[in-house]
């Protein structure tokens, strides 16, 4: 009975977390609590150091607008670390946060998902970055089996299941069954390539510069994959530099443009979508064809995405429920059971 309630009490008080460090957004979930912060993946810190001025919003809402001594950027690309000391002083920051900035003698366990791509260099700059902020042990998992196991898909069964992650710098697919992966594909696209395509359109169309933040805010606004009457006509302001004339000026652009500028990127996740099909087992595609497939991820909320994805496919599509946190709430679950899920751990 005494070990259960020291049990009791040191979950409490337990210091794990489960991260979703991803390009777009780091999302963090202790167990007991939940999701306890959701920031952007940005830092700013003083040029040519390590010193953190700040991280997630404030430090996006920085970006593009610092002047020399200030260096905002975000230190992740395409799913992966692009500099390593920010990401760790970005990691450090997020951590202290979420302990109330309190410094505990236990250091936390952590288990980060990572994209299925990440090379053995990538996964130890990931472990590394989490060790050097402060983690005692640190678990990798790939984020498509985290995000079916979050959406709720029977991963321990002897079925197949299918999810499509469409993150910020990659769109995981992946077909899943007895606890693993069968056959998975990551593209290097996702939402913040779908903001670089509307950045060069509108750059090739109007002379026109943007930033890649303006370009975020015009594919929430009017941004779909697939036009029809409740998305077609839409039109929003844009406003930018004149690259003839150098000054500001203001444009009006509409979702036909919009949707002209994504079809290149929508058509990389929707062949993504189709070789896995074409490399699925058939006693698993059978599953799918009444089972369908599951999207998750920031970048499976752009307008008409699930509807395109099923007229290309045949098969159901459907959005998972809070599609942005499906990653983190299935490393949370990971953590929370894992003498279940261990062996949905990277090696």
């Amino acid at each position: 009975m005494k070990f259960f309630a020291a049990k009791r009490i040191f979950s409490i008080f337990s210091n794990d977390l489960a991260i979703d460090l991803g390009t777009a957004n780091t999302v963090v979930y202790v167990p007991g609590k939940g999701i306890v912060l959701n920031e952007p993946s940005v830092v700013a810190v003083k040029a040519n150091t390590n010193v953190v001025l700040a991280a997630g919003k404030s430090a996006k809402e920085m970006l593009g607008k610092t002047p020399e001594s200030i260096v905002a950027c975000r230190p992740m690309r395409d799913g992966v670390i692009a500099n390593f000391e920010l990401t760790e002083s970005m990691l450090r920051y997020f951590i202290r946060t979420v302990h109330n900035d309190r410094r505990t003698l236990v250091r936390p366990r952590m288990i980060i998902g990572v994209p299925s791509g990440i090379t053995q260099v990538e996964k130890r700059a990931v472990e590394d970055s989490a060790k050097q902020a402060g983690a005692r042990e640190v678990y990798t998992i790939i984020e498509p089996m985290a995000a079916a196991i979050g959406a709720g898909l029977p991963v321990q069964d002897p079925a197949g299941s299918m999810i499509v992650d469409v993150g910020g710098g990659t769109t995981e697919v992946a077909v899943i069954s007895l606890k693993s992966v069968v056959f998975c594909r990551s593209v290097r696209v996702g939402g913040d390539e779908m903001d670089r395509a509307i950045v060069q359109y509108v750059k090739r169309k109007y002379n026109l510069l943007i930033g890649e933040r303006t370009a975020e805010r015009i594919k929430i606004e009017i941004g779909a994959a697939l036009l029809d009457s409740a998305t077609a006509g839409k039109i929003v302001e844009v406003k930018g530099r004149d690259l003839v004339t150098g000054v500001p000026k203001t444009i009006t652009l509409t979702s036909e443009e919009v949707n002209e500028a994504l079809l290149e990127t929508i058509s990389s996740i929707v062949d993504g979508v189709r070789v896995a099909l074409e490399n699925t087992p058939p006693e698993l595609s059978s599953d799918l064809v009444d089972k369908g497939i599951t999207m998750a991820g920031g970048g499976s909320q752009l307008r008409g995405l699930d509807k395109l994805i099923s007229i290309e496919t045949g098969l159901p599509v459907h959005v998972a429920e809070d599609p942005l946190f499906c990653v983190v709430k299935g490393v949370g679950k990971v953590l929370e059971e894992l003498d279940v899920f261990k062996d949905a751990l990277m090696p």
